[in-house]
């Protein structure tokens, strides 16, 4: 009886091993696999392989094979990672029929990357999928941006979440637009939620929080982004 539970001592543990293993190789995987936003900025980023042929690059006779999408990814990958790294600043003004105003929202940098002060960004493994090249853009944080992550993260900052889109006849342009629409709405509905009247003009700041998504749907640029968000100066109206 006491080598039948020696036995079954030994067949557990092992058993418990192997399973151990296996959890830990695909566990490795899975983790691999998911984009990080912290220490270490990694999201695939493409472009279309041909330029709309309303814009300029679609005529330009001295063009390579793949200059144009190597371009247009050169232009989008430092947009959305000064989002992620440094955030952006915006100017909201929200519309009032009752006084003739027009919604009007205003998305600029806090900071321009610079490689002179490290801020290198890499574009890796390139493939052509669907009429578009593919890459993966990477971009490793200083200590000094992993805590002012930390700090955007820790601060009682809302998180909001928004869908934009862009005209694909703008080019990068309406890459950007898209950007600023799917800001302009996670602002919005989140300022529609929390103040009863309207105000005459909300400022602050925004840091992409989660990988950026972008694609296109019903001929148009498509970007989905989530924030954190620093709620700064909001203006109200003197007189109803």
């Amino acid at each position: 009886m006491e080598r039948r539970f020696q036995k079954i001592k030994i067949f557990l543990a092992a058993a418990v091993f192997f399973i151990g293993g296996i959890l830990a190789e695909f566990g490795g995987v899975l983790y691999a696999q998911v984009p990080s936003v912290i220490e270490h900025i990694r999201f695939p980023l493409w472009a279309e392989l041909d330029a709309y042929p309303g814009l300029k690059e679609a005529y330009d006779p001295d063009s390579g094979v793949y200059d144009f999408p190597v371009s247009r990814i050169r232009e989008t990958g430092p947009f959305l990672m000064e989002g992620m790294v440094y955030g952006w600043d915006f100017v909201y003004v929200p519309y009032d029929k009752t006084r003739e105003v027009q919604e009007y929202f205003e998305l600029s940098e806090i900071q321009p990357l610079s490689e002179g002060a490290g801020d290198i960004i890499t574009y890796s493994s390139p493939w052509i999928e669907d009429n578009r090249l593919n890459c993966w853009c990477d971009f490793t944080r200083s200590e000094y941006q992993i805590q002012n992550y930390y700090l955007w993260a820790t601060i009682q900052n809302p998180t909001i979440q928004g869908r934009g889109y862009g005209s694909l006849e703008l080019g990068f342009d309406g890459i950007r637009q898209a950007a600023e629409d799917a800001a302009k709405n996670a602002v919005r509905n989140y300022y529609r939620s929390v103040i009863k009247n309207k105000p005459k003009e909300i400022r602050g700041k925004l840091l992409l929080r989660k990988i950026p998504t972008l694609g296109i749907d019903a001929g148009r640029y498509v970007i989905n982004l989530d924030f954190f968000m620093e709620c700064g100066r909001i203006l109200e109206y003197k007189q109803f």
